[in-house]
């Protein structure tokens, strides 16, 4: 099988790797047919990870089931289902409490599409196989799309709980978001969805922003923090001065949730975090317990995260159209069923 791995800086390639096999009665080997690229690999891509390359990326998809182990039991050769980015079992202390990027079944943060805690190969991929089955893979609902939902193994899945949780605890709060990709733009979506009185997108990239308002958001291309504006506010940038900028908007006993991957050191305001009573979160999420949940949401009809996928390309096109600056594109195989092998 082949298997994209980023090589240098800007440059991807296919190389060719064996085939997984299912190795235990609990694992499954499935076929992605719908990929996308996370807001983290346009940063691995652009030279600003901390892992040397070469190693196989990707880590967001929805596949179909090739083949399962003889005790699987929640998938069948065929299903379409979301793959999670990190690897969980499903049954340790942490996994049971929820806290699925922490398993402690394997080495810590191992995950797909970055050799950290092993190495479990990339989603952009011919082939994967899932180690843990029914712990990891969950079913996509029937009359989602592949396409809309590709991101579910991470970026739409973070997006919901950067939200949800909060509005649940605060109807109607003042969302800020500081962006500059899909996650923003997911988050502005949920948090008018789930009733959010106010939203604010904070984006230099006039296309973005378009995307924000059709969701019913206020936009900026930039701000000055606002003095006790938003009860909520939400960091995807990576930038240091621009999570400083969110938390320095917040009301009192505000949160802030930080998405970004911050590769470089920067100052936070913690004296002025101090005195407003600000709740900081900065994580990469276990995002395993939270795809149920946003899945529903996206089934419900009252989201439509399809209109933050940028292209719709080939499997093929992989290799020269990955490094290209897109939004959130989308590569697709047929999706018709493959049979399981022998």
């Amino acid at each position: 099988m082949r298997e994209l791995t980023y090589v240098a800086r800007h440059t991807v390639e296919w190389r060719e790797a064996p085939d997984p096999e299912v190795r235990s009665d609990r694992e499954a080997v499935v076929a992605p047919v719908a990929a996308t690229s996370c807001d983290v690999d346009s940063a691995i891509l652009a030279g600003h990870g901390f892992v040397e390359p070469p190693f196989a990326l990707g880590h967001e998809c929805v596949a179909r089931v090739v083949d399962i182990g003889d005790a699987v039991t929640t998938v069948t050769p065929g299903d379409l289902v979301v793959v999670p980015w990190s690897i969980s079992c499903g049954s340790c202390g942490p996994c049971r409490a929820g806290l699925t990027a922490h398993c402690a079944s394997v080495p810590h943060m191992a995950m797909y599409g970055a050799p950290i805690g092993g190495s479990w190969g990339g989603l952009f991929s011919d082939l994967v196989r899932v180690p843990y089955a029914d712990a990891m893979l969950v079913p996509l609902p029937a009359g989602l799309d592949p396409v809309a939902m590709a991101s579910a193994s991470d970026n739409w899945s973070l997006s919901w709980r950067l939200v949800a949780p909060h509005l649940r605890a605060r109807p109607g709060a003042r969302v800020l978001v500081v962006a500059r990709g899909s996650i923003g733009l997911y988050v502005c979506d949920i948090a008018r969805a789930l009733g959010a009185s106010d939203v604010l997108y904070v984006d230099p990239d006039p296309e973005h922003r378009k995307l924000a308002e059709g969701y019913g958001a206020r936009t900026a291309d930039a701000i000055e923090p606002v003095r006790h504006g938003f009860d909520l506010a939400v960091e995807a940038t990576g930038r240091v001065d621009q999570l400083a900028l969110a938390v320095k908007s917040l009301a009192p006993e505000g949160s802030c949730e930080s998405a970004g991957n911050h590769f470089r050191p920067g100052e936070l305001p913690l004296l002025d975090m101090y005195l407003t009573g600000v709740t900081l979160r900065i994580a990469r999420d276990n995002v395993r317990a939270h795809i149920p949940d946003a899945l529903a949401l996206a089934a419900s009809g009252t989201v439509d995260p399809a209109r933050v996928v940028s292209h719709v390309l080939d499997w093929d096109q992989l290799p020269d159209a990955l490094p290209e600056k897109h939004l959130k594109p989308v590569f697709v195989r047929d999706p018709t069923p493959i049979e399981p092998r022998p």
